[in-house]
């Protein structure tokens, strides 16, 4: 098991929640050290795809701790120096469009802030309906800054849904070991 502390932050796009689980699990097979977050959004709704107290709890059943879903909660991620990287899976376009612009109202945002503060990497494993519309300029906004790291992705439909992107979760593990090193992996856009 490896020694360094993965903070794993879930945001809306619930229908790929199962596969972020999955990935969730794989992760917590590798690292010592899983701690959960989840948006308010992910936290406090229910949806077709499932109940947020389900979802809570397997994080936590999977993690073995209780899962951060408030500002207040996140806050200290930076100051005590918590992680040693941060996922955010599924990073849905909000949430880009808000880290690409500097907003911190959410537990998610905040966590993010909060680990930037230390130089630490952030991998960001994307969700969104329109990142190939008005969502891709928030996406180039982070591809060039420091310490973002995206997990690869491409178009999760192209002839039904043709502005939509989604990361390959199956790929979020080894995303998460080069940007431990500070590399970004290639290549960084698949084909469908």
């Amino acid at each position: 098991m490896r020694k360094e502390r993965v903070g794993f932050a879930v945001c809306g796009s619930f229908c790929t929640h199962e596969q972020v689980m999955k990935a969730l699990k794989r992760l917590t097979e590798l690292y010592e050290t899983v701690i959960p977050i989840a948006s308010e959004n992910t936290a406090f709704t229910d949806t077709r795809f499932g109940t947020s107290d389900d979802l809570l709890e397997k994080m936590e059943e999977l993690t073995g701790h209780e899962v951060l879903c408030d500002i207040p909660s996140v806050e200290p991620i930076g100051p005590k120096g918590l992680l040693d990287v941060l996922v955010i899976a599924p990073a849905t376009g909000n949430t880009i469009a808000k880290l690409a612009s500097g907003i911190t109202d959410t537990a998610v945002t905040m966590a993010a802030k909060a680990h930037l503060r230390n130089g630490r990497p952030v991998v960001i494993a994307m969700a969104s309906n329109d990142g190939l519309a008005a969502g891709a300029r928030n996406i180039g906004e982070l591809l060039v800054r420091k310490q973002y790291y995206f997990v690869p992705f491409g178009q999760d439909n192209a002839v039904s849904k043709p502005c939509s992107l989604i990361a390959d979760f199956e790929k979020l593990p080894e995303t998460v070991d080069a940007a431990l090193r500070g590399e970004q992996i290639q290549p960084i856009l698949l084909r469908e």
